[in-house]
């Protein structure tokens, strides 16, 4: 099984991601320091339709759901195949200027990924 290792950021809005190729399919763990289960996306490519879709599970009190299926959805469009994201990051007394940070590095792992060779098989 392939395993990727990246990092984004520093300080409150450091950001990592693990993943992982599961036979066809991609495994990914977005989290920080403080890494938990807070969300769950499972992103699908309709090869008829050419399009991604995704379906989230959020745990109670959670916000983790926009980085797991903005996730979810760009790894499967970008690959083509069926992901998992499991997503958790927490911040004590964020701002909206971490939120957005946060999401920028984010976004930034999600492309490196596919950099790094985990968008192919």
């Amino acid at each position: 099984m392939d395993k990727y290792e990246l990092t984004e950021g520093e300080g409150r809005t450091k950001v990592s991601l693990s993943g992982y190729h599961m036979g066809n399919d991609l495994v990914v763990i977005i989290y920080n320091v403080n890494a938990h289960v807070g969300a769950v996306a499972v992103g699908e490519y309709d090869h008829k339709e050419e399009r991604a879709s995704t379906s989230v599970i959020t745990r109670l009190g959670h916000k983790d759901d926009l980085i797991a299926q903005k996730a979810a959805y760009l790894i499967s469009k970008h690959t083509r195949r069926s992901s998992c994201v499991i997503a958790g990051v927490h911040v004590d007394d964020i701002t909206e200027e971490e939120i957005s940070k946060i999401l920028e590095n984010t976004s930034s792992l999600v492309g490196e990924l596919y950099c790094e060779g985990g968008g192919e098989r």
